[in-house]
């Protein structure tokens, strides 16, 4: 097996269900985006829902996958930032309790956290503090051995910090890793539109995006802007909500459709389509039976609040994973 790593921010998610789209409008927060905000504006947000029920995990868009890929047996490690503090140490027992290798900075400072508000209809809105995440700079990854592992996943919410990316693009590009990236959220695509193109262009081999980040990316509809992006990546995938995902690799293209499930919060469904992708990649499957591989990750953790399953659930997964 392959070994993957990920290369992201390390945060805690503190996952909100919320009863009307009013909330956001109050909060200054484009329903279906994610929104840097300070740590006064953060606190400001949890104590207008402070009423709501509310749950924590360990988070971060490409945390998320590499930990689903450690749920599954993968070989996986992952590269951030996190504070000395409580969650902090909450994150990182979550990582390492799946398996996963980590290569953390400890900072001074506190743990990131980012507040997902979910909407009745299971739309996510995120507020994100990075606090010790903002520390991730160039030091930490230009002397990584990018040669222990075969594939790298990018967070997409990193390409903020351009010259950071470039590094980690360049140097995984010269030890010979297979490069995906995942474009996780429309407002940061539009934001960075040129400079990914040309990251994508030069360096990555895979890209995520779901139907939004891929319109944000190229002016497109899903399907031409699978073609697009296909272009300049050996693999091309768009995700399609409750319609499925589209994978396109040089002149091929898949149409993979959705499990049966019932869905309480979609929190989590890109970054676990990915883990059952990935997995799927390194173990030799083919791009069809990667795609079945994340439409079943994705499918099961919508049935849960927030962007983690339990043990039993993985137990069944693993099962189905062969």
């Amino acid at each position: 097996m392959k070994k993957i790593l990920g290369v992201g921010n390390a945060l805690v998610d503190i996952m909100v269900k919320i009863d009307n789209d009013h909330i956001l409008n109050e909060l200054d927060l484009p329903k279906g985006s994610m929104q840097l905000v300070d740590k006064a504006r953060s606190n400001r947000v949890l104590e207008r829902v402070n009423a709501y029920e509310k749950s924590q995990s360990a988070g971060g868009s490409t945390a998320n996958t590499i930990h689903g890929l450690g749920m599954l047996g993968s070989k996986s490690g992952f590269i951030g930032v996190v504070g000395e503090d409580e969650i902090g140490g909450h994150f990182v027992r979550d990582m390492v309790n799946a398996g996963v290798d980590l290569h953390m900075v400890h900072s001074k400072n506190e743990t990131g956290r980012v507040v997902a508000l979910v909407t009745p209809d299971f739309e996510r809105t995120f507020a994100t503090h990075l606090g010790a995440s903002a520390e991730f700079s160039v030091e930490f990854v230009n002397s990584f051995r990018y040669a222990d592992y075969d594939y790298i996943l990018i967070e997409g919410f990193l390409v903020q910090d351009h010259n950071l990316v470039r590094t980690v693009a360049e140097k995984a590009k010269s030890a010979g890793l297979t490069t995906a990236i995942d474009l996780c959220s429309y407002n940061v695509v539009e934001a960075n539109r040129d400079f990914l193109n040309e990251i994508i262009t030069k360096y990555i081999d895979i890209v995520f995006a779901n139907e939004e980040e891929a319109k944000a990316l190229t002016g497109l509809e899903p399907r031409k802007a699978l073609d697009e992006i296909a272009s300049k990546v050996k693999i091309a995938v768009v995700k399609i909500g409750s319609k499925g995902s589209m994978i396109k690799s040089g002149e091929a293209t898949w149409d993979i459709g959705v499990i049966d499930v019932q869905p309480i919060d979609t929190t989590g469904a890109g970054d676990l389509y990915a883990s059952g992708f990935l997995y799927g990649l390194s173990t030799g499957k083919s791009l069809e039976t990667c795609g079945n591989y994340g439409a079943m990750l994705s499918g099961n953790v919508i049935e849960f609040i927030g962007s983690k399953m339990d043990r039993e659930r993985w137990n069944r997964i693993r099962a189905e994973v062969v």
